[in-house]
């Protein structure tokens, strides 16, 4: 009861150190963060730079910014572009601080669930593991599908775009054309590049943007279709009816590799999950039968070697079976 007790002022007092960090990091780098936006958009009009000065000196004065200066650097994984790039990508509205906050917070939470029903210091640790990379699987995972779900427009976009431009429309109204008639996300990516557009950024560099937000191979193959053709000349409607039969013949091809290779997947989960529901339903029907293994070095030796050796036959045949198309 008492270990109970010290867990929890343990996590109440972690929790609230850090929203008390977590009120002065965000409000501050959402400043931040905005200031340095519209100082990249001056660059792109050539304007003077000595508004950026003025700005991070001004910055740099306030007590919460050398706040804020000494914890990202003490936590510099809170910069790493890869990250914000991800949570772009992803299309969650949070910023790379609150997703590191929310990981540190959720660890603490699991670490002490498993520890509180288990009361195991190993289980401490294994939670706190768990917690911290339970969130970049979920966003992760948003990404995927929702670059799914924009490769299944993209064809109805680019068709979107071919009548808009065989109407007599430029290819800035075209792509107008397309945040009206479509859905998200493509309707929230191309908001986001018509926007770059009248900020001041060129074309070339809003769809380079475009790109790197949503990394998709028909979308990069229809970037490029359109920068090359910015260069050189000539129909880009016709490029583009190129362009998305290219597109939707892929879109057929990989479906038939995914029905091809189905039966694979499908043994490799089965050969995957087989071992603990087999073990799962023993230990339900006969514990002191399988209890050798936990409670015997040679068995927890066998164990170990049974869960490696699942492992990476489970990640050979998902090697086998995906097939870039």
């Amino acid at each position: 009861m008492k270990a109970m007790v010290l867990l929890l002022m343990f996590l109440l007092s972690f929790l609230s150190v850090v929203s008390i960090l977590f009120s002065f990091i965000v409000s501050d780098r959402r400043i931040k963060k905005r200031i340095d936006y519209y100082l990249k958009i001056e660059k792109h009009k050539n304007k003077r730079k000595n508004d950026k000065t003025n700005s991070k000196n001004t910055l740099d004065n306030n007590t919460l910014k050398k706040l804020n200066k000494i914890i990202s650097e003490k936590l510099s994984h809170i910069n790493n572009d890869d990250t914000e790039q991800m949570l772009i990508s992803s299309g969650l509205e949070i910023d790379v601080e609150e997703y590191i906050m929310a990981k540190w917070i959720l660890a603490a939470i699991m670490g002490g669930i498993l520890y509180f029903i288990l009361n195991n210091f190993i289980f401490l640790f294994v939670g706190g593991v768990l917690g911290y990379i339970t969130p970049k699987f979920w966003v992760k995972g948003k990404i995927k599908k929702r670059i799914e779900k924009f490769n299944k427009e993209l064809p109805n976009m680019i068709n979107i775009i071919i009548g808009s431009l065989k109407s007599g429309y430029s290819f800035p109204q075209a792509l107008k054309t397309v945040v009206e008639e479509c859905d998200s996300p493509t309707k929230d990516e191309i908001g986001i590049l018509m926007k770059e557009m009248s900020y001041g950024i060129t074309m070339d560099d809003a769809l380079q943007n475009l790109n790197k937000r949503m990394p998709s191979d028909d979308l990069e193959l229809l970037i490029q279709a359109i920068l090359i053709q910015r260069q050189v000349g000539g129909n880009l409607a016709g490029i583009l009816e190129i362009i998305v039969e290219t597109i939707r013949e892929r879109i057929r091809i990989q479906r038939q590799v995914q029905t091809l290779t189905s039966q694979g997947r499908l043994s490799g989960r089965v050969i995957g999950a087989l071992p603990v529901i087999l073990g799962g339903m023993i230990y339900l029907m006969n514990p002191e039968y399988i209890k050798p293994l936990f409670s015997n070095n040679i068995g927890r030796i066998l164990v170990g070697f049974s869960i490696l050796s699942g492992v990476i036959g489970f990640i050979l045949i998902n090697k086998l079976t995906k097939i870039q198309v």
